[in-house]
Order: C-alpha cells, then structure tokens, then sequence
C-alpha cells in the first residue's frame, strides 16, 4: 500500500487512516446546503451541524472537507467542460485548416500551370515573325479571350434550374476551390476563439469576401437566420420573394428583390433582382446559394426602380455543415459588382473595397450568427430586464431609422425642400402617419399631438487624416463640445414624458452626461446605452422642457487597430419610462474609411492559418498597425438629424435644423483638425507617447518619487534620459495614470497602458475624474488611504473593481499610489499604478 500524506487525507476526506462514508440522506443534507453557500465559514459549519440533526455524527473538519471536496470537484466538472468545448473548436478548426491547406495548394498548382503556360506563351511569340498580319492576328485573338460575352440565360422554369445548379458549382469553388484568389483580409488572424477566418479577394472582377467559421447552432437554423437578411444585415433595406417553386431533388428556386441603403447623401442606394437557390448535398450539408438575374431571358424581369442603382450579385452564398458534438461549419462567400461608375470617383473605394463589404456584410452574418448561439448557450437579463433579442431590436430600430434619413426615399414619405442657396444642408420633410409613430403605428403614448410632421437636416463632409474611430469616440464622450443642450430639449419634447423609470446610478460622464451602459458587443466594438443629460431647464412659451433628457444611443465601430470599419454613432431620444415600442427618431454620424491600400494585399500573401492558433481571448480581437491604416487617409462623414415639429413652424424649424447641421459641421472640422496626427507632435497625443518637455520631466518625477518613497526601482534601468525614461513609462506593461490633487481630482496623465484601461484618449483623459472610475467599495477604500498618501508619501491598495470611461468593469490585483514631488520637492500629483489589470 502506498503510503497516504496527511495532506491527501484532508482531501479526502481520511483522519487518521479512517474514511469517511455519508449516508445518502447526509449528501442530499450537505448538497442543499452547498447550492445555498459553497463556502461556509467555521461558525456557519457548527451551525449546520446544530439545524441538520442528521449531521450531528460528523465532525466539523470533516464538513469542511467534504466542501473543500465538492468545491474540487464542481471546478474540476467546469474545466472538463471548459476544455471538451476548446476540444471541440480546435477539432473543427483543424478540419477548417486542412481543407484550407488543400485549396492553397490546389491554388498553388494552378499558379505553377499558369506560369508556365505564360512563359511558353512568351516564348512562343518571341520566335514568332514579325510580320503586320500576324502580330494583328495574335492581338485580336488575346482580346476575344479577355473579354467574352455570354448569351442571354433562359429563365424558364427549366433554364432557372440548369442556372441553379450552374450557380451552386460556382459558389463552392469559391468557397472551397480555387475560382478566386483569396488573400488574409489585413488585421484579421484565425483561432479557436476569433470570430472566423476571413478572406477578401484579389484581382478578380467585383468585390468578393469570404469566411470560414463555427457557430453553436444546428443547419437548418442557421440557414433560417441567413434568409432573413434584414434581421443581421442592417444596410438591407427590403427582401421581397416574389415567386417560390420546388426542384425535383428536394431544393427550392426562390426570385427575389432586395434593396439596400447608400451609407451617404452622396450616392444613389442600390437594389438588385436575383434567384436563390437552396439544397441538400450528399454528405447532408445544407447550401444556400444566390445569384443577380439581370441577364436573363424567356422568364420574369424587374424593371428599373427610381432613386436605385441596379447591382450585381455575383455567384455567392453559404455552405453550412453539421459539426460533430453539434453546431455547424460555416462557409460564406460575399461576391457583388456595386456599380461603382454610378458615384462620383471620391467615393468609389466605398463600392471597390473588399474591406468594407467583408466587415459590413460577411462578417455581419457571423458576429450574428455566434451572437445568437451565445444567447441561447448563456441565457442572460441585461438592460433593466431586457432580454438581449429586445436590444438588438432597438438595435435595428435605430439603425434602419437613420438610413431612412440618411436615403430619404420618398416612397416612405419623405420630400425635399427649396434650400437657402447654399447646397451643403439637404432639407427633407415628412408628414406621414407611419413616420410619426415609428415602427409600432397603434403605439398610444406616442408623439404628442403638437408634432404632426417629422425634418431631416442632412449633409456629407470629406475628412482628412483623422481615424474615423478616434473622432467618433470624441464625438460620444464630448457631447457638450458640439451639441446645442436647448436643441436636445426640443428634441426630447417630442416624446411625451412620464415618471423617471430609469436607474441614474452614475457610470460614467463627460460634461453633463451619464452613460448609462444597456450592451456590450466585445467582437464588434459595439455599445449600447442611455444617455442621461443632466440640469438642462428649458421653458418655451407655456411648454415646459424636460430637466433631465434620455437619449437611446448605438455605438460602434470604436476600435483603433481595426481597418476598413465603419464608425457610427446614432441616438434617438426616448420617454423617460423607455418602453420597447417607444417610437423613436435617430439622428446621429457615420464615419466610413476612403481608403482603398488595405485592399491591396500582395498576391503572393497566403493566409496565415495556424498563427494564433491558442485558447483564450487574444485570438478574437483583430490587430493592427494604426499609424499604417490611419496616416493619411480619406474618410467621408455623413450627418443625418431628425425633429418632429407642428406643420404651421416648418420653415423656422428648418432655419434652425439647417443652421445647427452647419454648426456641426463646422465643430467636426476643428475636432477633426486637433485629432489628426499631424497636430499629435504638438497636441497631447493619441495612441504615441508625448514628447513634449512637460512630460519628460513628469516622468522622470514619476520614477524619483516612486524610488523616494518606495525604496526600489519603478523601471528596470533607472539610468538613461528622460526621453529614454518616457518611453519605459509609456511601454510599461501595468496602468500608471497621475490625476491633479484638486478637490475634484482628474486625471492629467497616463501611459498607454493606463489609456487602454480607461478606454480613453490623451486628449479625452482630463474629463475623467478620479472617483468616477471607482465602486462604491473602492471609493471608500480610497478616501481612507488618501490621509496616509499625503502624510507617508505612499499607500498599497487592495485589489477591486473599477470602471472605464466606457462603463466595462475591471478588475486588478492590487494598486499602488504615491505623492509626485517636483523640483522644489512640492506635491505635483498623485500617481496611481494598477497591476495586473484586466476586463471582466
């Protein structure tokens, strides 16, 4: 027998050399009294003991061990499961990658083929004579086979078959085959926990973009949630089936008319007549593929639809496979010809790039797919009891209202007046019943009766050298920097006000708004929140203006490192009671990038699949160099509000919305101005550290404080310059942050570190106060350590939870604060050092 350490017969439940048998009666006592409190202290052990007479034989130490076991085995369970699910994705992913492997070397072939076929051809017409006729011969010979013409398609119901299955055979040698060169789409690496591994096309006709994924649901549900293509795809602004017939090997053929949004004023919105086409293959996997029907014959047509451009979808669609262990495999293929000639050519990148389609479209569909999977798996209340199905609607809501105004159609209502001269405001108006009431017509609490038609101010502006996702963050945590708080009231006005019904516990505020956060989309950047506008008093004749004004706002599109996204902000504003079917007028901005380089991948570039191929959470953000996407790119911003008003003050109410779109505009571009990269040299920065004289010095304070109280070395190497001293501040891996020693302490300064954990900027950094980022535990914990700071010089504080300037909770294992003292050895500061940091 081998012999048994103390050690194990505490964990098991021995002492001395007995074990420890519980009748079942005594488990099913101790298993209800594990589910209440997993981990009793001594006196809630002895109490059991007394309450359960069942007990009364057991000794305490071995109740506590019996916990200490059942605690083991309840992680041990959750690790097991924790790692058959990775087993399972990294089983899935390998498939993924050896079939990838396969393409690229099928790719490879045909490359290899392709070479030396050119080269005998070159060689061919080197030894070739010279003569006029032949060489004619041979030009128009080439130029016959790079531009073949098809004959128009039979779109019978015979012929849409023949089509059909000539659009499936298409579609999966894009997926899975070698019909188009597919190149890592920039910024994106494939792992076990990364949304997919995403594709865009290079040098093939149109725009194409291609994904590989898992998703936690079964085939036939996702196919259903892909046909419904406005429930995900938000620029989707109509799907009409108009005909609907079965095949004779269990399919069905379906004729469709989509219509989706311009992303700006500046161009026409697009629309396209395509067939569907749905099967079951061999191996069980379901496919649904799609194709335009533009060049068609003996079969129905669509004609031309005012206010649209007519598309192309190219052969597309989505392969969809069962998983072992469940879930599914999914293969999607985005391939469009945007009729990019029909814009002016400043915008033409927006219909050329892969970039764009795949982050808009593509990776749409998937960041849908695992969003509902995830809510399935993990049933979850967020949002004062709303469900995460009820935000998303508010969601799309929102989304759809502002690409309404954005595109103004008039088939919805909506007719454009004279303007005053100048054309950089349009001036749209509404007056029907189903624009007042949003998307709930029966709604009764609705607008009030003073509102009787609804104006939009619209207008697009070029910018340049300013990142779309930093000029938007400046745009949502300094509101009070180019919104008109009179107007807000006006707007809120519009909604008919009741009792307060929202929380206004403080999450975070920038001048005079509290974010109150609703959702989180860690993969997409996007947020969802309530925006309380406080002490804002208004009275306009014998109205009284709401105090306090809730705004309903969507954010996304705010990561840095991300390239080609498309950064938006929308808000509406909403009842104070906030019911569901509220209606609502989103107003708000679009950022979309001009910049076509990221699209221009090398041919030679291969996917780099088995990179970051780990378990954990690096793998599911996109990386990127922000200073090589952001430099010197173009973007064009789109600036869309709404106002319900009474039909007898439209043309005061359109002076104002005219005049407060052109202010707008005009704050943008100095934002803009002071953002770009070239006023970072001289402005505090962004993302780089600042290299101005000021923070040298307080670094080099930082660390001689830090040394002064401490007793040891803050950096590694104590020697060098202070601008050797500014960089090890700046790259230090834990969050230094110093805030003024003011009755109201903000902060002034922190080092990237510190910036990625507030989730703020340089510029942005001094409207956060110190007590903002604290609970109400660790705002105690710290107003007991500030006496000691000031009188010792240094105080060690217990790790806590905190928040961003964006409301995400985090948590840190411990923190350390301490006095910076300048020349003359008086306070300059406080300096704060979180460690070990992290998001919850």
């Amino acid at each position: 027998m081998m012999a048994v350490t103390s050690s194990c017969k505490d964990k098991f439940g021995m002492d001395s050399g007995k074990y420890v048998r519980y009748t079942p009666e005594q488990v099913e006592a101790l298993e209800r009294l594990y589910h209440e409190c997993p981990k009793p202290s001594s006196l809630r052990r002895q109490q059991l003991i007394r309450e359960c007479p069942i007990l009364s034989n057991i000794e305490p130490k071995q109740i506590k061990v019996w916990f200490q076991n059942r605690r083991c085995r309840e992680k041990q369970r959750k690790e097991s499961s924790r790692l058959q699910g990775v087993n399972r994705k990294l089983t899935a992913m390998n498939k993924l990658l050896m079939e990838e492997n396969d393409r690229l070397q099928k790719q490879v072939s045909q490359l290899v083929y392709e070479n030396s076929f050119f080269r005998q051809q070159t060689q061919t017409a080197a030894l070739a004579t010279t003569d006029n006729n032949s060489c004619e011969s041979v030009v128009t010979s080439g130029q016959h086979n790079l531009t073949p013409q098809r004959p128009p398609r039979d779109a019978s119901p015979a012929g849409l078959l023949s089509l059909a299955e000539e659009t499936l055979t298409e579609f999966l040698s894009k997926a899975t085959g070698t019909a188009v060169e597919w190149v890592q789409m920039p910024g994106m690496k494939p792992g076990p926990d990364s949304i997919g591994i995403i594709a865009i096309s290079h040098g093939c006709s149109g725009v194409a973009s291609r994904a590989c994924g898992l998703v936690g649901l079964e085939p036939t549900r996702v196919a259903e949630i892909l046909k419904d293509r406005p429930s995900w795809f938000r620029d989707c602004r109509a799907v009409d089936v108009l005909n609907v017939m079965s095949t004779g090997n269990g399919g069905t053929i379906e004729l469709l008319y989509m219509q989706l949004y311009a992303p700006t004023t500046l161009a026409p919105a697009r629309d396209f007549w395509l067939m569907r086409y749905t099967s079951v293959m061999e191996d069980g996997s379901l496919v649904i593929c799609e194709r335009s029907l533009n060049n068609t014959q003996n079969g129905p047509s669509m004609p031309p639809v005012q206010s649209f451009v007519r598309a192309d979808i190219l052969p597309s669609g989505y392969l969809i496979r069962p998983c072992e262990g469940g879930g599914s495999i999914i293969h999607i293929v985005d391939h469009m010809d945007l009729e990019p000639w029909s814009v002016p050519e400043v915008l033409r990148p927006l219909y050329e790039s892969s970039t764009l389609l795949s982050q808009r479209t593509t990776m749409a569909a998937l960041r849908h797919l695992r969003q509902i999977s995830q809510e399935i798996s993990h049933p979850t209340v967020s949002g004062w009891g709303r469900r995460p199905a009820a935000l998303r609607a508010l969601g799309q809501r929102l989304s759809k209202g502002f690409n309404e105004a954005v595109n103004g159609f008039t088939d919805e209502g909506w007719s454009m007046l004279e303007s005053d001269g100048i054309d950089d405001v349009t001036i749209l108006v509404n007056s029907s019943p189903s624009k007042l009431m949003g998307a709930n017509i029966s709604y009764a609490n609705g607008f009030p009766s003073m509102s009787s038609a609804v104006l939009c101010a619209k207008a697009s502006m070029l910018l340049q050298n300013v990142p779309p996702p930093i000029l938007l963050r400046f745009l949502r945590e300094h509101r009070s920097e180019w919104a008109d708080s009179g107007i807000d009231a006006y707007s809120a006005a519009a909604v008919k006000a009741g009792p307060c019904s929202i929380p206004v516990t403080r999450i975070g505020s920038f001048g005079g708004q509290i974010i109150l956060p609703l959702a989180h989309t860690i993969e997409h950047e996007e947020f969802m929140e309530v925006i309380r506008l406080e002490s804002i008093g208004h009275y306009q004749d014998d109205m009284i203006m709401p105090s306090d004004i809730f705004l309903l706002q969507l954010c996304n599109g705010v990561d840095e490192n991300a390239i080609g996204t498309c950064a938006e902000l929308m808000f509406a504003p909403i009842d104070a009671s906030f019911a569901d079917d509220a209606p609502l007028l989103p107003s708000g901005f679009r950022i979309i990038p001009l910049d076509s380089k990221a699209d221009a991948s090398s041919p030679n570039r291969t996917l780099d699949l088995a990179s970051t191929l780990e378990v954990g959470p690096a793998g599911s953000r996109p990386t990127g160099d922000h200073s090589k996407n952001s430099g010197s790119a173009k973007s064009v911003m789109t600036i869309a509000f709404q106002f319900a008003f009474e039909i007898h003050l439209q043309e005061s109410i359109a002076a104002m919305a005219c005049q407060y779109v052109r202010s707008i505009i005009s704050s943008v571009q100095r934002v803009a101005l002071a953002l770009s990269p070239s006023r970072i040299g001289s402005l505090p920065g962004l993302r780089s550290p600042p290299g101005t004289p000021e923070a040298q010095t307080l670094a080099r304070w930082i660390c001689q404080s830090y040394r002064f109280f401490l007793g040891v070395e803050l950096l590694k190497s104590a020697s060098g310059g202070s601008e050797s001293i500014l960089k090890e501040i700046w790259d230090h891996s834990d969050a230094l942050m110093c805030c003024s020693m003011k009755a109201l302490p903000v902060f002034t300064f922190a080092n990237e570190a510190g910036l990625d954990m507030l989730e703020t900027t340089l510029v942005a950094l001094q409207d956060i106060s110190l007590e903002k980022i604290f609970d109400d535990n660790g705002r105690k914990a710290l107003y007991s350590e500030l006496p000691q700071i000031m009188q010792q010089g240094f105080a060690c504080l217990q790790g806590g939870i905190c928040l961003s300037s964006m409301g995400r909770p985090i948590s840190y294992e411990r923190a350390v604060a301490w006095k910076v003292l300048n020349e003359e050895e008086d306070a300059h500061c406080i300096c704060f050092m979180f460690i070990n940091w992290s998001f919850v």
